[in-house]
């Protein structure tokens, strides 16, 4: 059967949280069979870098789009304001902000991904924004936030996370991986500790 691995990441910053990517992204990074970029890239290069070592698809985040006192960042084949591929046999739906957690009526999933993409059914579901990572199923979709690897949680440059996404047989499993100094350059990351 085959086995897809999907690298996850979002929230890079790139260059105002460092010059470039901790190499640890790249290493673990380095057998993966697609990268999913879920917004706030800054740096097109950082698009480039990733796409060496797989097809990568990424979205625009508020510091990519021209919002927030950024500037418009320049056009790129694999940036888009939401992409929806299908990999696996699985329909991936890639946004920047989405309302999580919901504030019904207004501000739910459903409408923000029926916005986006119409009544298209959404396997899984990758986004970024709030530099924490989050792994939870809302509606039937498996919602995935990988965090940042370079500002987690919205702190000074450090380590932070990514994620990965193993698709087998048409079923998605997502986890989180903490970013560190030695050995592989991941290790295993117990995300709900920092839930609320």
């Amino acid at each position: 059967m085959a086995r897809l691995r999907i690298g996850l990441i979002a929230d890079t910053h790139i260059p105002e949280a460092g010059p470039e990517l901790w190499p640890q992204v790249f290493h673990a990074f380095r057998d993966v069979d697609a990268i999913l970029h879920a917004g706030d890239v800054h740096d097109p290069g950082v698009l480039d870098a990733l796409g060496r070592l797989a097809p990568v698809w990424a979205v625009r985040g508020n510091g990519d789009d021209g919002s927030g006192g950024r500037p418009l960042q320049p056009e790129h084949p694999a940036w888009r304001d939401a992409w929806l591929v299908e990999l696996g046999g699985l329909r991936i739906a890639m946004l920047h902000c989405v309302p999580i957690p919901e504030i019904p009526p207004h501000f739910t999933l459903e409408r923000a991904l029926r916005r986006a993409f119409g009544d298209v059914p959404i396997d899984v579901l990758v986004y970024g924004d709030t530099h924490v990572e989050a792994v939870e199923r809302i509606g039937g979709i498996l919602c995935v936030n990988p965090g940042s690897p370079t500002l987690p949680h919205n702190l000074d440059p450090q380590l932070g996370t990514i994620g990965f996404l193993e698709v087998v047989g048409g079923a998605a499993e997502a986890s989180i991986w903490q970013l560190v100094e030695d050995g592989p350059g991941i290790a295993p990351f117990d995300w709900r500790r920092w839930r609320r």
